[in-house]
């Protein structure tokens, strides 16, 4: 089975964002930044496929140079090769224009499936998989927790509101968004890094230049603030307005 797994490269979770002067976005020079975690379970869950049913696993993602970073930490974690569609200005592009760069680059390699994670860390809209699997059209499902797939079948189980699940049989090739959580992740060995420096990087450019479907007007910061209560009476009596409060007011009971 051939796979693909795309996946974004996104700021550290424990960096403080700071804004760029118009305030559209953050000031990239200045982040730190990691695989988007959804991807890295899309990832593993593509490299037991692979393991079960054999077959290539190739990571592909979209943003500037830095972005082999990460292409080259999924190639330590096993993955065979990398296609990096290389344009500074897809870091902070929408859905529609990431999915339109991946599509123009995958669409000649004749994937079976196609994995991403459900959204990113960054944005977060959830809704490049779905665009992708249009471009590309393919068969798709969304909120993955699990994979059952075989030569030429593929079943899947997605995740609904209120403690539901739904299991789905849609023919391949297909893109499925999976949900953080549905595997283990696997960490990548001093033999996979060695091994990774060997392994193919294609860069290529974006097929062709694709009008963004949305903008971002201003981008806040969330401000802090601290407020303090003091509550009168004696141990007891505040100990039960404290649990009162902790309960009612800020629900955290």
């Amino acid at each position: 089975m051939k796979i693909a797994v795309c996946i974004k490269q996104v700021p550290t979770r424990d960096w403080q964002p700071r804004l760029n002067d118009d305030r559209t976005w953050i000031r990239e020079q200045d982040a730190t930044y990691e695989m988007n975690e959804p991807d890295a379970y899309a990832l593993e869950e593509a490299l037991r496929l692979k393991e079960k049913l054999g077959g290539e696993v190739v990571v592909c993602s979209a943003g500037p140079a830095r972005v082999t970073q990460v292409l080259r930490e999924a190639l330590a974690r096993g993955a065979d090769r990398a296609i990096h569609v290389q344009d500074d200005t897809l870091g902070a592009a929408d859905a529609f224009v990431v999915a339109s760069a991946l599509a123009g680059a995958m669409k000649d390699e004749r994937f079976d499936l196609v994995l991403t994670g459900l959204q990113s860390d960054d944005q977060g809209f959830a809704q490049t998989g779905v665009v992708l699997a249009e471009k590309l059209g393919f068969s798709h499902a969304t909120i993955i927790m699990e994979v059952q797939a075989d030569q030429g079948a593929l079943r899947v189980k997605r995740e609904l509101e209120g403690g539901w699940f739904q299991w789905v049989t849609l023919p391949t090739p297909a893109v499925l968004t999976i949900q953080s959580g549905i595997n283990q992740l696997r960490y990548a060995t001093l033999k996979g890094i060695m091994a990774a420096k060997k392994k193919e990087i294609r860069v290529v450019a974006p097929v062709a230049p694709s009008t963004p479907h949305q903008q971002i007007l201003a981008l806040a910061i969330p401000a802090k603030s601290k407020q303090t209560q003091l509550i009168p009476g004696s141990a007891a009596d505040a100990a039960k307005a404290l649990i009162t409060r902790l309960r009612d007011d800020a629900r955290v009971l």
